[in-house]
């Protein structure tokens, strides 16, 4: 890989999805960020002016502090923002300005998305470096059909990556039928809304969670089909998830049932797991070490958020509580803990742009 950094833009900077994005780039060996853009209320401020709020207070909620290299950087504003001025644009705006924005930004440079917008598009791959990185090169077929110089490509719902991690080598060895999943988010899933958040789930548990439920199966059987280079046909998977928010700063934690496609045994699920280390995630410097996407636990008690989320600097989902379920006809069941801001969003972004310009595709 060549020495040369990429420039790079991140849009909504002064969010929570943008500063995460700050925070993992800061210092990253291939790609600079050379622009920040923000709505008309931050433009033209430093950055470190643009993230307070009228009472001086900084809110900056990704770990921390602000690297110093982005407080003087002054905050442009994203609807007049030109594309061409970067190599590459991380995107962490919501879906509406997404829908709006991306395909301007696109139509000159590539953009890696964090909002949903562009998941479900034929042309776009939905990507998770190890699981399904076959499909990145539908990104060339995307700019080809929309006459752009670049292309979207998103990452999937926080809910479905460690979830599509964790199966990813179960599907491969055995196949898969069926998937139920209840998932026990963190609070972090949501952003922040002044305090309401935490009052409503303090000594409770939040029984829905809005689209998350109707995200996952697509977003599951679209990960997992084949590309055949004009596109991807959805894997045949019947997913049935409950989606619930708990009391929990950063970890989504996941009960998942799979029926398998043949019979296989705990120690066989378990070394699939165990032995999932896509070669192609070699040398990405956001990767986990080894390229070991998942850990496998048997202690019984593990995995917690508070004790897993972290490893491997979030990028490993954790796996423990691997078991038959009598009550499905290849059935195996576990738990698991994914960190939802660090994989499930910009630390998974930057991997996914990693593995593109690994391809040659940026």
């Amino acid at each position: 890989m060549s020495a040369q950094r990429l420039s790079v833009a991140v849009i909504g900077a002064t969010g929570i999805a943008g500063q995460q994005f700050l925070a993992c780039l800061a210092r990253h060996p291939w790609f600079k960020i050379t622009a920040l853009a923000g709505s008309p209320r931050s433009a033209g401020k430093p950055y470190g002016e643009g993230i307070k709020s009228p009472n001086g207070a900084t809110g900056w909620w990704a770990e921390g502090n602000v690297p110093d290299e982005f407080t003087g950087m002054v905050i442009q504003d994203s609807e007049r923002f030109d594309p061409g001025s970067v190599d590459l644009i991380f995107s962490a705006v919501e879906s509406d300005v997404a829908k709006m924005l991306e395909p301007r930004y696109a139509a000159v440079t590539p953009v890696v998305s964090a909002a949903s917008t562009f998941r479900m598009e034929a042309d776009s791959p939905l990507l998770i470096p190890g699981v399904n990185s076959d499909h990145a090169p539908l990104v060339k077929e995307m700019a080809e059909r929309r006459g752009w110089k670049g292309f979207v490509t998103a990452i999937p719902n926080c809910h479905t990556t460690g979830m599509a991690i964790a199966l990813a080598p179960l599907h491969k060895a055995f196949g898969l039928k069926t998937v139920f999943m209840t998932s026990m988010a963190a609070v972090s899933g949501a952003g922040r809304s002044g305090g309401v958040l935490g009052l409503d789930v303090t000594d409770n548990v939040i029984p829905y969670i809005v689209g998350e439920e109707e995200k996952v199966p697509r977003e599951l059987a679209k990960i997992f089909g084949v590309f055949t280079g004009g596109g991807v046909t959805s894997a045949p998977l019947a997913v049935s998830c409950t989606c619930t928010r708990v009391s929990v700063l950063e970890g989504h934690t996941e009960a998942v049932f799979a029926d398998l496609g043949m019979p296989a045994t705990v120690d066989e699920v378990k070394a699939a797991m165990r032995d999932f280390a896509p070669t192609e995630l070699g040398g990405l410097p956001t990767a986990p070490e080894g390229a070991r996407l998942i850990h496998v636990h048997d202690d019984p008690f593990r995995p917690q958020p508070r004790l897993d989320r972290d490893r491997g600097e979030g990028m490993v989902t954790t796996v423990g509580r691997v078991r038959k379920d009598a009550a499905l006809s290849n059935g195996v069941k576990f738990v698991l803990v994914s960190h939802n801001t660090k994989m499930g969003a910009a630390k998974g972004a930057v991997l996914v742009a990693e593995l593109l310009r690994s391809q040659g595709l940026i």
